[in-house]
């Protein structure tokens, strides 16, 4: 292999990589950090991040973004809240949760083609409004569920806990979906020149509403994921929820500007990464007050690697252009 495909290849590599890497040096200073349990842990408790980062993938992936997820995330389990309080199967509260979620996305989606409002702006008032609306809906008060809600965290199928089953399951779904299927690749299309697809044929409006409908509905159920473990609907139920998942998108290899990006490995790493740091700093006993500070710091490198590695992929791949 080439110097250059190698390097190529190490960067498009970088989200498993790097989450290795990082485990490694947290597992240097605490031991416990490779047990089998504590890994089973990270898994699980990425889940909820995981599956939100899955819809903000799509939408990063067409060039969008939407800020409004944690906000329909406490929404859609303030819904399912109070059904449940109201004393409706948990079955049918959660999927109510789902349903609200896919509208919420839905109404995203019309904002943006058709109102023609810009993404930025249309999912940052909604993040207002859906926040206010939730706060409405719960009273500004905690909702606690039965032990029933929790129990279904605890859930397994085989050794592998109900959490880390759906954020799977969606996200293989997801990316089979992008490689195989039409409206997939359409999506990589649009992101990477939506004037050139628009002329090739693909149906941007109905594209890009579909992404937002589906990043609802992965907020909502990322939302369902939360409740699971928390057994509470907090008034800041899903609060900064949209910048990590942005985040673990990036960090994922998800390029900012669309056309560029994978759920898998790519976005499954990323959010586990996340979770992998916050739970290093626990097992460290870092000062509480650092969290905050380190989110912000995996923020800006997520932002930082995704400059870096599209200009060092344009550089290589135009150098071994011009040798070939």
């Amino acid at each position: 292999m080439k110097p250059v495909t190698l390097l190529v290849w190490l960067l498009d590599q970088s989200p498993v990589l790097l989450c290795g890497l990082v485990l490694l040096v947290f597992a240097a200073f605490a031991p416990q950090m490779l047990a089998g349990q504590n890994l089973l842990n990270i898994l699980e408790h990425s889940s909820g991040t995981g599956i939100a980062a899955v819809g903000m993938t799509l939408v990063l992936l067409t060039g969008g973004v939407d800020l409004s997820i944690g906000s329909l995330m406490f929404v859609a389990m303030a819904v399912s809240g109070k059904m449940i309080a109201a004393g409706q199967p948990i079955w049918l509260s959660l999927a109510c949760g789902v349903v609200v979620g896919l509208a919420g996305g839905a109404i995203n989606g019309l904002l943006i083609t058709r109102l023609r409002v810009l993404p930025f702006i249309a999912t940052l008032a909604m993040l207002f409004i859906l926040r206010g609306l939730g706060l409405w809906l719960t009273q500004t008060r905690a909702l606690n569920m039965p032990s029933a809600v929790t129990e279904l965290a605890a859930a397994r199928w085989g050794w592998v806990p109900l959490p880390i089953l759906l954020f799977g399951l969606v996200a293989c779904g997801g990316q089979w979906w992008l490689s195989f299927t039409a409206a997939g690749r359409q999506i990589y299309a649009l992101g990477s020149d939506p004037l050139a697809a628009q002329k090739a044929g693909v149906r941007v409006t109905r594209l890009q509403l579909l992404v937002y409908v589906l990043s609802g509905g992965c907020a909502a159920l990322s939302g369902c994921v939360l409740l699971m473990q928390t057994g509470a609907v907090s008034p800041n139920f899903g609060e900064e929820k949209e910048f990590i998942a942005i985040a673990a998108a990036v960090l994922g290899g998800t390029s900012l500007f669309g056309g560029r990006g994978k759920l898998l490995p790519g976005t499954l790493c990323g959010a586990i990464l996340f979770q992998t740091i916050e739970t290093g700093l626990v097992q460290l006993r870092a000062d509480p007050y650092a969290y905050p500070v380190a989110r912000a710091g995996l923020i800006f490198a997520a932002v930082l690697l995704d400059t870096t590695r599209a200009r060092l992929t344009r550089r290589l791949t135009r150098r071994q252009i011009r040798v070939e």
